[in-house]
């Protein structure tokens, strides 16, 4: 995978999140992985958090 996010600044992000967020972003990641538009969830991810 292309790794245009900071792995540092992901789990930072994933560790101030509830189990809800988690979970939600555990999703996000999932459907990230297997989606094409990669781009536009990242920037998705990034405006909610």
């Amino acid at each position: 995978m292309d790794n245009n996010i900071d792995m540092a600044k992901l789990m930072e992000m994933l560790s101030k999140m509830d189990k809800a967020e988690l979970q939600q972003g555990i999703a996000k990641l999932n459907q990230m992985m297997s989606n094409e538009d990669k781009a536009k969830i990242i920037n998705e991810f990034k405006k909610k958090n």
